[in-house]
């Protein structure tokens, strides 16, 4: 007799179904593969992820841009107007600053150099003070020891600021608005004496073959004789300053009425102020002495107060 059977079913193992054809996918893979076309013949909707298109990078738009006459002629009436406000602002510049003349001034050498300083310190051992000339022009520095040059007054000028502030240091009493005011006065003092020495010439109608870059030259080279009383003060003390400040003094004063002897060329009108011919090298004598004597005051009045 047969059993029942009880709590006991044998089971089939089940076959795993595949998904069904007619289930709509929720996601399409279009990494790999292009945007899908409708049946109308468009893409459809999507982010375009590739490059820009030929107007966005200058293609047909831009060179028709250029190709257009009225752009072509504004840009050349552009470049003609900016040629034109260049000129003109050479122009004006060249009116009160030659730049052929301000290179001649610093045609300099290291030989040169060398004379010119030992010159300013030792003017006594020179002879020849006179200014060469090749047709009508002067010769460069370079290759007259008697011209003038703004190179040795510009090196001194910043010399002469770093030391101020070397002296200002070892004193305690450094500060960039001091060092500041140091050097706007020197500079300022430089300008004042040479507007003076102009309007002089001018007044008195004397000419000379002295132009403003001759007489800023002339009028810098006391940074020289500044650089060695300092000096001297700050390697010997008050003694040793006073020493500097009289040999720098003498030196360039003696160095000045050489030199602006052999520049200033006394002429006068017939009818200025009453005076007669005789009266013309008076004008001269005086102007060389009065711009001679005034060296030794500025040295001292920008010198002595940094050395103590």
């Amino acid at each position: 007799m047969d059993l029942p059977p009880h709590g006991y079913r044998a089971t089939k193992p089940r076959a795993r179904a595949a998904p069904p054809t007619g289930d709509p996918i929720l996601f399409d893979d279009t990494s790999s593969s292009p945007p899908a076309m409708n049946s109308q013949g468009y893409y459809t909707p999507g982010y375009n992820m590739g490059g820009p298109t030929n107007d966005m990078q200058g293609g047909p738009g831009m060179t028709n841009l250029f190709a257009d006459p009225m752009t072509n002629a504004a840009m050349m009436y552009g470049s003609s107007l900016a040629n034109q406000g260049k000129d003109m602002v050479n122009k004006e510049i060249s009116r009160f600053m030659s730049m052929n003349k301000l290179k001649y001034f610093f045609a300099v050498d290291t030989r040169y150099v060398m004379k010119k300083l030992l010159i300013l310190l030792f003017p006594y051992t020179h002879q020849d003070w006179e200014v060469r000339y090749h047709r009508d022009t002067p010769l460069t520095p370079r290759q007259d020891v008697n011209a003038p040059d703004l190179y040795i007054p510009t090196m001194a000028f910043i010399t002469y600021i770093l030391l101020a502030g070397i002296a200002l240091g070892i004193q305690k009493r450094f500060s960039p608005e001091v060092l500041g005011l140091c050097a706007s006065t020197a500079l300022v003092w430089v300008v004042i004496e040479v507007l003076v020495m102009l309007l002089s010439l001018y007044l008195l109608t004397v000419h000379s073959d002295l132009s403003t870059f001759d007489l800023i030259a002339y009028s810098g080279y006391k940074y020289v004789g500044m650089i060695f009383t300092m000096l001297c003060g700050l390697l010997f003390g008050s003694d040793g300053y006073f020493v500097g400040l009289a040999w720098s003094s003498c030196a360039l004063m003696f160095f000045i009425v050489r030199s602006l002897k052999m520049k200033i060329v006394p002429s006068l009108s017939s009818d200025s102020m009453g005076t007669g011919s005789s009266a013309k090298p008076h004008f001269r004598l005086y102007i060389t002495i009065a711009t001679a004597v005034f060296q030794p005051i500025i040295i001292y009045w920008l010198t002595s107060h940094l050395v103590r």
